[in-house]
């Protein structure tokens, strides 16, 4: 059995923690490490042998399509396959992800074991590799990108007063679906009129009225890999104020995009975005990041803000959204995907006249 790059990438930092293996339980990387959707399974990695653990709903499947790992049914419990597994394994100190075991199943992992096999805490050993893509995750998410931008084009001609923002929601949910995605990658914001102030507004039954901005937060899960963009539309004559909010945002989002070079850090970007706005006079009404990273989850590293001094690297895929949310009237988010490649930024997702 051949051993993937990815966990071979991970082996040098057993040394480091001085572990005999890892539990993975995060399902992202579960699904990063096997190739697999992980649906209700766990992997334990050592150097010498990949068990994927998962119950018989799933085994066969698993069977077929993975390859770097052996598969291993659930008989009685699941912490009771873990814990016979560290045993054949011989396994005196076993790693696991601290922000991903909750503490009841760590507890049963050591009752199983005995309380003989000493758990280390760890973190980040998986979320590190993934933040740069290769070719086949980049293709991903430049599909569900496109499928999300022709969402877009659809809904922009659906837009009509009177129409509640469910229906557009479901609209959306639908023609996703017809075109090749396996889901939403999260709930379609569609937020309109003064819902437009709420970042993340819950999708509601308030129906569309003439001069509405409309907000529509819409992200696409392909095979795996997520998409997320944002635009605003408006329903008839735009008003002067969304105009020039409207406006600033687009400028603020273009002096971030512009920004991006391999070994940037990472709050330039961020900077170059807020303090445009703020230099407008808005910098509090700008309360988010401008940005975050995004594949197999929707918000993944390097988050886009002005904390983090991280120098880009070429595969590095993340959002750019800067925002201005004014309380009770409206707000204007435009959301786009940007590559780091050698030459700077690739946007994803184009423009979709913006």
């Amino acid at each position: 059995m051949s051993v993937d790059p990815r966990l071979k990438k991970i082996y040098p930092e057993f040394a480091k923690l001085e572990i005999d293996g890892l539990l993975v339980s995060s399902e992202a990387n579960i699904s990063y490490l096997s190739g697999m959707r992980s649906r209700d399974a766990y992997l334990i990695i050592s150097k010498n042998k990949t068990i994927y653990i998962t119950d018989s709903r799933y085994t066969e499947e698993a069977r077929k399509i993975l390859k770097n790992c052996t598969v291993r049914q659930i008989e009685s419990s699941v912490f009771k396959t873990i814990a016979a597994v560290c045993k054949e394994l011989k396994f005196n100190r076993f790693g696991f992800e601290e922000r991903q075991l909750p503490y009841a199943e760590y507890d049963l992992i050591r009752q199983e074991t005995g309380y003989i096999l000493e758990l280390i805490p760890t973190h980040g050993l998986v979320e590190g590799l993934r933040i740069i893509k290769n070719a086949d995750e980049i293709d991903k998410i430049k599909r569900a990108t496109a499928i999300a931008v022709n969402a877009f084009k659809f809904i922009k001609e659906y837009l009509r007063v009177g129409i509640k923002e469910a229906e557009i929601a479901a609209e959306l949910e639908r023609f996703i679906r017809y075109n090749g995605a396996y889901s939403s990658s999260f709930d379609i914001i569609v937020a309109s009129g003064p819902n437009s102030c709420y970042p993340h507004h819950a999708t509601g039954a308030r129906k569309l009225r003439e001069g509405d901005p409309v907000l529509i937060d819409l992200g696409v899960d392909y095979q795996g890999y997520k998409s997320d963009l944002t635009r605003t539309f408006f329903l008839g004559k735009i008003n002067v104020s969304c105009k020039r909010i409207y406006n600033i945002v687009l400028e603020a989002q273009n002096r971030a995009i512009k920004a991006i070079k391999p070994g940037v850090e990472i709050r330039q970007i961020d900077a170059a975005a807020r303090q445009f706005i703020a230099k407008k006079g808005y910098d509090r009404a700008f309360s988010h990041s401008t940005g975050h990273g995004i594949g197999i989850e929707v918000h993944e590293a390097p988050q886009i803000s002005g904390r983090d001094s991280t120098k880009l690297k070429p595969g590095m895929v993340f959002t750019v959204e800067p925002a201005v949310y004014l309380t009770g009237k409206f707000g204007i988010r435009i959301e786009d995907m940007c590559l780091v490649t050698e030459k700077g930024a690739v946007i994803l997702s184009g423009t979709l006249n913006k």
